[in-house]
């Protein structure tokens, strides 16, 4: 199940109205469950719906909109329990970024599938436009990568022939710490990280979600005004689960920045001089690290990452 979240519908649009020099910045995700706990999927979820509008610099969203397909496989008794729990989560989420779902759409289909519609009229100095990268800023990550190996390995502990390749890698114990590593951070909002990419002047961000670090940098890098290229030479992982990438072959592609992420972190062009600040706030305020992951250099447009990156192991959140 959990391999199928790299299908990820993602729309981004900025739309100038019809009155004076407003937009609508408006984005719609959605996708499967990919952790066992409906209330932490519908917080995910929703934190991944809003995580377009954080990356172009928009913090406040008008208005939510939930996208739902309950499953015809689900007994009654388990949609009794599953789908409140999801809306809970998705709601709850979605008031943690002060705003709030106003309505929706529930199908009943084969597939349990849960995701949403923000939207946000802004005035132009409320949003970056993500094409401003200049020779010598730097790239920050403010999320660790590696969610999908972590949600994958979680899965394995019921299916022995997947959990003797990488148990020589890897316990049990640090399998659950991973796990609730990325649920916890696949729930937390980039609310914060956004907020202050105004303050510390970032010149474009995009977040990185189902097409990986590298796909989500390629496609940031594409879009530039000057003659750059992004490379990355840093990789912060949840601990320990590159070794388990590394046992399964090169399945997950993390390393090679191919891994998908669900919610991921923002990926940020910043000024050099402003870097180490933008990461001294955002843990400050958050509790949470960001890291300094490449640079930006002439080129012509594409992201690349280095040979032999450096590993970051971030440990897991007891």
């Amino acid at each position: 199940m959990s391999n199928l979240h790299n299908f990820h519908i993602q729309l981004e649009l900025v739309t100038p109205l019809r009155h004076g020099g407003l937009v609508l910045v408006q984005t719609t995700d959605f996708f499967y469950p990919l952790v066992d706990d409906p209330y932490m999927m519908g917080k995910i979820a929703c934190a991944n719906v809003l995580s377009d509008l954080y990356a172009m610099g928009v913090t406040e969203c008008d208005n939510m909109l939930m996208l739902l397909g309950v499953s015809t496989k689900m007994t009654e008794k388990e949609r009794d329990v599953v789908i409140p729990l999801i809306m809970r989560g998705f709601k709850d989420s979605a008031l943690e970024a002060g705003t709030t779902v106003t309505g929706g759409q529930t199908v009943v289909n084969p597939w349990c599938t849960i995701g949403g519609v923000a939207s946000t009229v802004a005035q132009p100095n409320e949003y970056i436009v993500p094409d401003n990268a200049v020779v010598g800023d730097v790239l920050v990550l403010t999320k660790p990568l590696g969610t999908q190996v972590a949600v994958n390995a979680h899965q394995w502990l019921d299916q022995p022939e997947r959990w003797n390749r990488i148990k020589l890698v890897v316990s049990e114990e640090d399998v659950r710490k991973a796990y609730h590593r990325a649920m916890d951070s696949m729930a937390r909002l980039n609310r914060i990280a956004s907020r202050l990419m105004h303050k510390y002047n970032a010149h474009g961000a995009t977040d990185v979600t189902g097409f990986g670090l590298l796909g989500h940098a390629q496609t940031l890098a594409s879009h530039q005004k000057n003659e750059v290229s992004f490379v990355i030479h840093n990789l912060p992982v949840i601990a320990k689960m590159a070794a388990v990438a590394k046992a399964c072959g090169n399945m997950f592609q993390l390393l090679q920045g191919h891994s998908a992420e669900t919610s991921g972190g923002l990926l940020i062009c910043l000024p050099r001089e402003q870097a180490a600040a933008y990461c001294k706030d955002i843990e400050k305020q958050e509790g949470y690290q960001a890291w300094i992951i490449g640079i930006v250099e002439k080129g012509n447009r594409t992201a690349r990452i280095i040979d032999k990156p450096r590993v970051i192991e971030v440990p897991a959140k007891e």
